[in-house]
């Protein structure tokens, strides 16, 4: 699966989410394995605390809604590793 990964990849015939690192409203840790990450269709990423509790599940920059983001196989990570880029702006 893994070299499934890999080739396409390279052939730009696979795009993947982003799994963005951290909550953009309170910068928590959101690892590639959380349950606790909501994302939205633009992959704008949220801890379920925030999403839930400030934005009621509606992504504060897009307007759509924010759902679980799925878990990556720790082998597809292997060649599809998560984001490291941190974004991060605080709400009221």
């Amino acid at each position: 699966m893994a070299l499934i990964f890999s080739q396409q990849r390279k052939t730009g015939g696979l795009l993947v989410l982003e799994l963005r690192p951290n909550c953009e409203a309170c910068d928590r840790d959101l690892p590639p394995d959380s349950k606790e990450a909501m994302i939205c269709t633009f992959e704008c990423t949220f801890c379920k605390s925030c999403a839930d509790s400030k934005f009621k599940y509606v992504c504060p920059n897009c307007g759509g809604n924010l759902v679980q983001r799925p878990i990556r196989p720790v082998e597809a990570l292997k060649f599809n590793p998560a984001s490291s880029k941190r974004i991060f702006k605080p709400r009221d």
